[in-house]
């Protein structure tokens, strides 16, 4: 299915390994100009190189910028000041006992995962609606509306995005504009196979038992009861961004592979 999105330019922040690059993929297999973003230019190539790899044909730039400096920021807007869809992906996670969260942490989680990805909307989304066309995207998570307890900087973040993407979405009345919000269930990035790595190194558990280990102790609400891959967060994002989509509006669009208990 041709999803409309050929010569689309797509920002997606944090876009060099995990779902930022199955979306980057995802969109370059559908014809857009994905822009990988990433804080250091080495890696920004390598994960060109591996879609470019795959898909010979596509068209996709380097956004090397650290989003949560202001100064690289706005170089990054300078280089783009226009986009069609702006992903705001990137993030920070990281288990921690609330006793163990310093001020510090608390800011520093606001500040990465809230306040960088609404600097570029409010740069982007203005001009969107001068050309009557755009998404903008927020990638949250299943901890957004269910906290686990595991890391609550990360879900009052998670959070954020959804109000965010609410409020924002209220501006684009009447417009061929839209903001919603992905929330996915524990997906096998890179940054969760560190975490499974640390969690089980020291057990006798086989590493191929550790998913399921996983999933059974510390997910057992999950109905795939598996980690989602990243894959099959790409491929709905890229319907969620293309002109097929335009009824979807300040939604909360859940992929947590039945983790969350409740109906709404």
């Amino acid at each position: 299915m041709d999803l409309g999105l050929t010569n689309k330019t797509v920002l997606i922040t944090g876009s060099t390994k995990g779902i930022g690059k199955a979306i980057a993929l995802e969109l370059a297999r559908e014809g857009a100009i994905p822009l990988i973003n990433g804080r250091k230019q080495e890696a920004v190539e390598q994960a060109i190189a591996e879609i470019k790899k795959e898909l010979p044909n596509a068209t996709v730039k380097a956004a090397t910028a650290d989003i949560t400096n202001e100064t690289e920021r706005e170089n990054l807007i300078r280089t783009f000041p226009q986009v069609d869809i702006l992903i705001n992906n990137m993030g920070i996670f990281e288990p921690m006992a609330y006793q163990d969260i310093s001020d510090a942490t608390w800011e520093k989680f606001f500040q990465v995962n809230v306040l960088s990805g609404n600097a570029l909307a409010k740069h982007y989304l203005p001009q969107m609606l001068e050309q009557n066309f755009g998404r903008i995207l927020f990638i949250a998570s299943e901890e957004a509306i269910m906290p686990s307890g595991e890391m609550p900087q990360y879900s009052m973040s998670k959070t954020m995005n959804l109000s965010l993407a609410k409020s924002l979405s209220k501006l684009t009345r009447g417009s061929q504009v839209t903001v919603n919000t992905i929330l996915p269930g524990s997906t096998l990035t890179e940054g969760v196979t560190e975490m499974l790595e640390a969690m089980y190194r020291d057990s006798n558990l086989p590493k191929e038992e550790w998913e399921q280990d996983f999933m059974v102790h510390h997910r057992p609400l999950s109905q795939i009861q598996r980690l989602i891959r990243p894959q099959e967060i790409g491929r709905f994002v890229a319907f969620v961004v293309s002109p097929f989509s335009p009824s979807f509006s300040g939604a909360a669009l859940r992929m947590d592979g039945g983790l969350v208990p409740t109906i709404f």
